[in-house]
């Protein structure tokens, strides 16, 4: 393991000079708490791809598999817990008021971990929305009633955004503004590849904010960094806040 201290005082010192750092999240966060991947190689279930279920059109074609996979998920999550990076992050938090989590993430973990300002790009496989009223509300019942109803008699769906569907605008734009405003971004367990969360870390440091990334692997955003920690989230962010 290399040496980091010099590292961890320099970003330290980065850290108390700040004034609303953010924090970019990927599914490597959610790996270490034992969160499985759903996409990829061996990312089947009844030898279906989550591809092929997590759109529009197969939730019109037959909701009842749909939902029946997301019940599948939900049950897979329903004992997993936040490790000690969403802590760390926490902690974070508690120094810096302005902190905002950009999360990639759908798994609900770092609000779980008390986090308070968390953008979730992608939804939260927590929440549901109706199709008639479009009311959107937490259901942590597992298994679920499939397909579960609305008080209206509406249809449920996951509040999550599947292939093919845009991100909420305003968490979008949440997000972007985020982005412009900040003057250190930490960029967590995020392969950067997917759009449009990738272009978060190149827009803010185009916009003078210090870069951190934390991963094992190098991403195709590694280039853009001004210091790159090869290690994993949970044994580096609590050593760096001191937990």
């Amino acid at each position: 393991m290399q040496d980091l201290s010099s590292t961890i005082e320099e970003i330290r010192g980065r850290l108390e000079n700040s004034r609303m750092p953010v924090v970019l999240s990927g599914a490597g966060i959610s790996a270490e708490s034992g969160v499985p991947t759903f996409r990829g190689a061996g990312g089947l279930w009844k030898n279906m791809r989550a591809e092929d279920l997590a759109t529009p059109e197969a939730f019109e074609r037959d909701p009842v598999l749909v939902w029946e996979f997301y019940d599948y998920r939900r049950r897979v999550l329903a004992g997993v817990r936040p490790n000690p990076a969403h802590y760390a992050l926490v902690r974070l938090a508690e120094r810096f008021k302005d902190l905002t989590i950009i999360t990639q993430n759908v798994d609900g973990l770092h609000s779980l971990a008390g986090s308070p300002k968390v953008l979730e790009l992608h939804g939260n496989i927590w929440r549901t929305r109706c199709l008639g009223c479009g009311r959107v509300e937490e259901n942590r019942d597992v298994p679920i009633t499939i397909p579960p109803r609305c008080a209206c008699g509406g249809m449920l769906r996951p509040d999550v955004v599947w292939f093919g569907e845009a991100l909420p605008a305003d968490v979008i734009e949440a997000a972007f503004e985020a982005a412009d405003r900040t003057d250190f971004m930490f960029v967590v367990g995020t392969s950067g590849v997917v759009q449009p969360a990738a272009s978060l870390a190149p827009r803010a440091k185009a916009n003078g904010a210090y870069l951190v990334e934390i991963n094992p692997d190098a991403t195709p955003i590694s280039t853009v960094m001004d210091v790159v920690v090869k290690e994993k989230a949970g044994e580096f962010l609590p050593r760096l806040v001191g937990i």
